[in-house]
């Protein structure tokens, strides 16, 4: 939200969007209502046009109410799957789902780390120069296969078998890659190089949890579908 521009009006809308909906999401997954997760998506995203409509402020109205929908869906809906796989309850009586949010971390973070490193020692081809001019093809290839391969070897830690376990690492990688993107393209929309300096020489949180971010309700729901009780 720091990045963006806001109006006096938008005050308020923006103590709900902090103080209300993100307690919320996470009341609503930690006491297992999973009827409630969508409570950013649709009841979030009426709430706010509705409260900056009410404030009076008709200038970038659009804009400025789609900017704070983007904020809450990303770095509160999406990111919340990751712990909400902590909830799932698995048929065959797999425990502890903890393993789970492990395997997708490591799977998305290697995938990350993976791409940068192919991409610095066999680089040639960028994907989209003028968005991320340092991910290339090679690197998302290497770093895609071989994570993808770690993420099969690790099928012991999750209840899938080591095919479906390849498959679904496969997706992370995919879905990690497009989180990078966008995010990437978010930065250079506002012209900043990172997302904050809370971490030296590695930028801020949006930075490191980007690839997270997009694989995480996916995940979630292909294993809820798949593997749920």
């Amino acid at each position: 939200m720091t990045l963006i521009d806001t109006r006096r009006a938008d005050h308020r809308t923006l103590f709900w969007t902090f103080f209300a909906f993100t307690p919320l999401q996470y009341l609503f997954l930690g006491i297992k209502w999973t009827g409630f997760f969508i409570v950013i998506p649709v009841y979030a995203f009426l709430f706010i046009p509705s409260a900056m409509a009410l404030a009076g402020d008709t200038t970038a109205f659009l804009e400025r109410a789609a900017k704070i929908q983007w904020g809450l869906m990303i770095c509160v809906y999406c990111l919340s799957y990751a712990p909400a796989l902590l909830t799932l309850q698995i048929h065959n009586g797999y425990a502890p789902n903890v393993k789970l949010l492990l395997f997708l971390v490591i799977v998305a973070q290697l995938s990350d780390v993976l791409q940068y490193v192919y991409g610095k020692l066999f680089g040639r081809h960028r994907i989209a120069p003028n968005v991320s001019p340092n991910k290339t093809w090679e690197g998302f290839l290497g770093g895609t296969l071989t994570a993808t391969a770690i993420g099969t070897s690790l099928w012991w830690m999750t209840p899938f078998a080591p095919a479906a376990a390849g498959g679904l690492a496969f997706m992370i990688t995919i879905l990690g890659f497009a989180g990078g993107v966008v995010m990437s393209a978010i930065k250079r929309d506002r012209g900043v190089k990172d997302f904050g300096n809370l971490i030296q020489g590695h930028g801020g949180i949006l930075d490191r949890m980007d690839s997270v971010i997009f694989a995480a309700p996916v995940f979630f729901h292909v294993v809820r579908f798949f593997y749920g009780v």
